[in-house]
């Protein structure tokens, strides 16, 4: 049965509300989204870290190094040493090591910008959400207001009541950052 937005289609679903089983779908749609954009380059980078972070990976280098080994001391009876001082082996592993790595830093790049994308929307949020709790707060003091209901602590209300600018709280942060670091 096909995935349809906002709705609950799994028994796994109906745990959850219709917004969250909603939020999960459109996570799911954004992953599927950001796989349709992928370059040619950056699927076939992605399939060789893959592949070479797997242990099919390992064992195959294993049984190729362990041979080439066996063979070039001359533990395989019968054949002809042909890299007897392992230079071919070490040229071969270094070429390697450099493409392997090219591929996993090109991998690790662009997981960071996914991650940065991530962060940023998780910011927005938080935002958004301080800002609407900051309004909830507000509309409950003044109804507490008008029922004559006193709070216990009324000053951490009027802070709550207060809008907070993330760039003050970056300030803040750097500012008592630099003044530990000393």
């Amino acid at each position: 049965m096909p995935s349809v937005p906002g709705v609950l289609n799994s028994p796994d679903d109906r745990r959850f509300s219709r917004v969250l089983a909603r939020n999960i779908d459109a996570l799911l749609e954004s992953r599927r989204e950001e796989d349709r954009r992928k370059t040619r380059q950056e699927r076939v980078s992605d399939s060789i870290t893959g592949f070479t972070g797997s242990l099919r990976f390992v064992y195959i280098h294993a049984a190729v190094f362990g041979t080439w080994i066996a063979w070039n001391l001359g533990w395989l009876p019968g054949l002809q040493a042909f890299d007897p001082t392992f230079v071919i082996l070490a040229m071969w592993a270094s070429v390697e090591a450099i493409f392997l790595s090219t591929f996993v830093l090109i991998s690790q790049n662009r997981m960071q910008a996914q991650a940065e994308k991530r962060a940023e929307l998780d910011l927005q949020i938080s935002l958004l959400s301080e800002h609407e709790v900051t309004q909830v707060v507000s509309l409950l003091d003044a109804v507490a207001r008008h029922l004559g209901v006193r709070p216990a602590d009324a000053h951490e209300i009027q802070e709550a009541k207060q809008d907070v600018d993330p760039l003050d709280v970056l300030h803040a942060l750097e500012n008592r950052a630099a003044v530990n670091d000393h």
